[in-house]
């Protein structure tokens, strides 16, 4: 049988998110293998990937908020706002912080605020991508985008040295929020150019990265034949949602995709069997009030979906 779940994988740096997806489908052996959102070549960290049934969730995984630990440096910046791209503006620090001082203005940045997308980034405008305008050597308008710090915290002593400070810091975001953008945020905050000059990303909705897998664990594990261990159920992708559980006469009708009342307001919620399988996710019907229609199917006709 076809192996299924999600695979906690601990991207290396120098990958792209395609690269992981083909070296995953070659030690997994099969094709049905997808990533949940791009992770920059240079950051390293966890990468959910979706497998066999697994990748029937896939939609359901891109909004998750997001953790990293990054490192910042004041006193330059780059033209890709990490320490990849080619130095911008230079200026030498000759100003001091605590970490009191530092964690006051980490504060500031807590909550809704505003950012603008960085010019070598995936975003499209008019159709096209911002990296491809920069790389032809064009600086355009871009649209401001609303994101939530939901958590930023300082980690490491403030460290002065070389004209230049640096710290490392600890955020927790909303889907679609650029840390390196935070970034240079904060050294203009602090009247200074600055960059992002290390990422690693420790969490991903509730994928974790002390349940990550490397590439070399997983060769290791395929050798030993135990590379099923390292999947988890495709049923912790959707786990925010609300669960229902339905009795054993309901069960048929929900695996054969039946329109059903549910005596609940959600909008949105998984279906499981009293057995513990999840089934389905049902939505409310746009036409029928009260009544429920499945969004996606995991088993039909009786049968797991593979």
């Amino acid at each position: 049988m076809e192996q299924s779940g999600i695979l906690v994988l601990h991207k290396p740096r120098g990958y792209t998110s395609h690269d992981c997806v083909m070296k995953i489908r070659r030690i997994f052996q099969t094709k049905k293998v997808g990533h949940t959102g791009t992770l920059d070549p240079d950051v390293n960290g966890v990468l959910p990937i979706c497998i066999g049934k697994g990748t029937k969730v896939v939609e359901y995984m891109s909004g998750y908020e997001k953790e990293y630990n990054a490192e910042l440096t004041i006193g330059y910046s780059t033209t890709t706002e990490d320490r990849s791209g080619d130095i911008l503006e230079s200026q030498a620090v000759t100003e001091t912080w605590t970490k009191k001082e530092m964690e006051t203005v980490l504060d500031e940045f807590v909550g809704h605020i505003v950012q603008v997308p960085p010019m070598y980034s995936a975003v499209k405008v008019n159709g096209k991508r911002l990296y491809a305008y920069a790389r032809e050597g064009k600086v355009i308008e871009r649209p401001k985008r609303h994101v939530q710090i939901k958590r930023l915290q300082l980690i490491s002593d403030v460290e002065h040295k070389n004209n230049q400070v640096l710290f490392r810091f600890n955020v927790l975001c909303s889907k679609g929020t650029y840390v390196r953008t935070l970034a240079v945020d904060i050294g203009k905050r602090l009247g200074y150019p600055a960059h992002m000059s290390d990422l690693v990303r420790i969490g991903a909705g509730p994928y974790k990265l002390e349940d990550s897998f490397t590439f070399e664990q997983l060769e290791s594990l395929k050798e030993k034949g135990s590379l099923h261990t390292v999947l988890q159920p495709f049923e912790t992708a959707i786990n925010h949602f609300p669960k229902v559980v339905v009795a054993t006469e309901v069960e048929p009708l929900i695996k054969n995709g039946a329109v059903i009342p549910f005596d609940h307001k959600w909008s949105r919620f998984s279906v499981y069997n009293e057995a513990g399988e999840c089934l389905a996710i049902y939505k409310e019907h746009p036409e029928k009030e009260g009544k429920y229609k499945p969004e996606k199917m995991f088993w039909i006709g009786g049968q797991p979906l593979q």
